[in-house]
């Protein structure tokens, strides 16, 4: 076994673990990220953007399918059809692209890539079994954990025999005839959303009383309508029994009943990637399933630092590239701290679902006076000329002073608001400032002026 010593030994090549070693290689660090898997995550390989590029395909798709039917743009093709290996093949490529990237840019920060799989020996000894089989012991003054997470299995229906995660969702090259999805988060629904648009017969099972249960009803109702229209037959307040050869067993207020389903897709959530990294070697302070860490990443033992999914919710990439920008600063001695104010969640759904800070109850419930401006994209220019004016943009302000707590929009499109509203609250803004500020004509992002407006009293287009 061979052994080398480094500043810092980043465990995990997310989006956590890449963006801290790009930064810390940055500041002056000698820097080891230790990954078996591409570099990338979750996120990269099997998650965010391969989602968001079968998402496109799905609504490109759609789009095309109902010109063939309706021509309500004039435009007339004929009848589409989707090959989705060639569909798959050209996500891979997309994703292959951005593998290649992230390596180009941890080299250009001059941090090293070691392709393996890390267990910790203690606090500053991880040994490291390479995917050629060759084995080091990599021994670092400072240990980042960023491990991330992996999805959660239903014991009485477990992956396998027709049973997927999203991973195998977002690889299969033949659309499923007749497909179930357990689980109405915003992975089930963007995933069922996708596969109803390409031709798949869907039934989305939700525990909860409602889809989106995180989500308030005003910004879920456009969502309802559109499963609706895609035929997606959705079961709430259901549960999973079990699967038979008939079909998926499940459960609700009137009794059981079997669906019939040739795959079903287990969407229940994810956990922290936490077994197989060595943990007990360390004996960490943890929070629930989660390890716990202060606002500069730092966990419970001298020089070991933990970000990403593996430190809790919200398991969102983002958040866990801001924490890898955080923790290379603080191990730089830097003044560095996260800060989870505006966090930006979105819903990659039909339509688009995006907040930023409190909603309307959450923001009564934490004891606040809150004034509310709501602006119908049914009144926006821009919506109506993108076809699609479902939905609205929201604004949620203190009382008092008028202070932003808040900002949710749901419709087509609305995703690209998150970076203003995630810097309106970050700035500390206020109903006025972004009242007074000049809105592109014709935008969407021109509704989150007038939400602002709505809410002081004086919208203009409403």
């Amino acid at each position: 076994m061979t052994a080398r010593h480094t500043q810092v030994l980043i465990i995990g090549g997310g989006p956590g673990g890449y963006v801290a070693g790009i930064r810390a290689g940055q500041l002056g660090l000698e820097t080891v990220v230790v990954d078996g898997l591409p570099l990338g995550g979750t996120c990269l390989n099997v998650g965010c953007i391969p989602s968001k590029a079968l998402i496109h395909v799905a609504d490109e798709f759609a789009i095309a399918t109902d010109q063939a039917k309706r021509a309500p743009l004039g435009i007339s093709v004929a009848d589409p059809t989707i090959d989705l290996g060639q569909a798959v093949a050209w996500k891979d490529g997309i994703v292959r692209k951005l593998n290649s990237g992230v390596g180009r840019l941890l080299a250009k920060a001059h941090t090293d890539v070691v392709e393996g799989w890390c267990t910790l020996v203690d606090g500053k000894t991880a040994d490291v079994t390479g995917v050629d089989g060759s084995t080091q012991r990599i021994t670092a003054d400072h240990v980042v954990i960023a491990t991330g997470s992996e999805p959660v299995a239903l014991p009485a229906i477990p992956f396998g025999d027709g049973v997927i995660s999203s991973t195998e969702a977002l690889a299969l090259t033949e659309v499923p005839p007749l497909l179930a999805v357990i689980g109405g988060g915003y992975i089930g629904l963007e995933l069922g959303m996708a596969f109803a648009k390409l031709g798949s017969i869907v039934t989305v099972v939700e525990a909860e009383p409602q889809i989106l249960p995180i989500y308030d009803r005003q910004l879920t109702a456009p969502v309802a309508k559109s499963l609706t229209a895609l035929g997606v037959d959705v079961l709430t307040g259901t549960t999973a029994v079990e699967l038979t050869d008939d079909g998926l067993v499940v459960e609700g207020s009137d009794g059981r009943r079997t669906i019939a389903a040739d795959t079903v897709l287990v969407t229940v959530g994810r956990r922290p990637r936490v077994s197989g990294v060595g943990l007990e070697h360390l004996g960490l302070s943890m929070n629930g399933p989660f390890i716990a860490i202060d606002d500069r990443c730092h966990t419970s033992m001298r020089n070991v630092w933990a970000i990403g999914d593996v430190t809790g919710e919200p398991m969102l990439a983002h958040r866990a590239m801001k924490q890898g920008e955080v923790v290379a600063e603080a191990i730089a001695g830097r003044p560095a701290a996260f800060d989870p104010t505006a966090i930006p969640a979105i819903v990659f759904t039909d339509p688009e679902i995006v907040t930023v800070g409190l909603s309307p109850e959450q923001a009564e419930a934490d004891g606040l006076d809150v004034i509310v401006g709501r602006f119908p994209l049914q009144a926006n220019s821009r919506s109506m000329t993108l076809a699609s004016d479902r939905g609205f943009v929201r604004a949620v302000a203190r009382a008092d002073d008028h202070l932003v707590v808040g900002l949710q929009a749901v419709g087509r499109s609305v995703a690209e608001l998150s970076t203003a509203f995630g810097l309106a609250l970050e700035m500390g803004a206020r109903l006025e400032d972004i009242g007074d500020t000049i809105h592109a004509h014709p935008t969407i992002g021109e509704g989150l002026a007038e939400s602002a407006l709505a809410a002081l009293g004086h919208a203009l287009h409403i």
